[in-house]
């Protein structure tokens, strides 16, 4: 009644790249749906980070001729019909890009890492504070029983620069004591930041006791779908 629902829907799209192209769909339908359009995820095994955002662009621009209306079966129909015109001009956009402006990488990005443990947690979260803060990156170091995560919101070099600093440096003890390497961090997502995202004010370091805390946060910045698609799996 108060966060809408959340829903994937597999589909499997025939005679694209001669090969049947599998698309994951996560729909979030917010309360005044269909008043307002759906917030979506896109994801394939067969398809580039890149195409599956601009297929997602492409349904959230369709999506805006069905307001009013029930819309996420036509959603779906369209993008069976279109999601070879998609990847064709995904394709050529990208070529553009890369000759035109190679190097140039404008607008926020946004990161959000799951990390194993922490042995020797107090080294660790200065550390990770300390590269947030030199690299002017904003967001929120979380953790929630087992669970540890860190999003991260700033310019797109400066979270490359963290995931280096983060896989090459000596940030925690294993267990015998030693300084070692983080091993077991994994990108959950990496994408550019949207128009329904809230940036983050600074960095900071949470404890939350209930996943209830966890989802609260990342709704509160406009963050419903990418909570949805990664954290409930961490949670098992």
């Amino acid at each position: 009644e108060t966060r809408g629902i959340s829903f994937r829907i597999q589909i499997s799209v025939k005679e694209v790249l001669d090969t049947d192209v599998l698309l994951k769909l996560l729909f979030h339908l917010p309360v005044n749906y269909p008043s307002t359009v759906p917030d979506i995820s896109v994801t394939s095994d067969q398809l580039t980070r890149a195409q599956c955002m601009d297929v997602r662009e492409k349904l959230l621009e369709e999506a805006k001729k069905y307001l009013s209306e029930p819309m996420v079966h036509n959603l779906i129909l369209w993008v069976q019909q279109h999601l070879k015109d998609v990847i064709k001009q995904s394709a050529t956009v990208c070529n553009e890009k890369t000759t035109l402006s190679k190097g140039t990488e404008d607008g926020i990005w946004m990161l959000l890492l799951h990390l194993d443990h922490m042995r020797a947690k107090a080294k660790y979260v200065k550390t990770v504070e300390k590269w947030a803060s030199n690299l002017r990156l904003t967001g929120r170091l979380m953790f929630m029983g087992k669970i540890i995560l860190i999003l991260l919101q700033g310019d797109r070099n400066s979270i490359k620069e963290y995931l280096i600093l983060q896989k090459t440096s000596k940030v925690d003890v294993d267990s015998s004591g030693k300084k070692c390497k983080e091993k077991m961090m994994r990108v959950l997502c990496e994408t550019e930041l949207q128009s329904q995202h809230k940036r983050f004010q600074m960095f900071e370091v949470k404890e939350y006791s209930a996943p209830e805390e966890l989802q609260k946060e990342f709704e509160t910045a406009g963050l419903t779908t990418l909570f949805s698609e990664f954290v409930p799996p961490l949670l098992k």
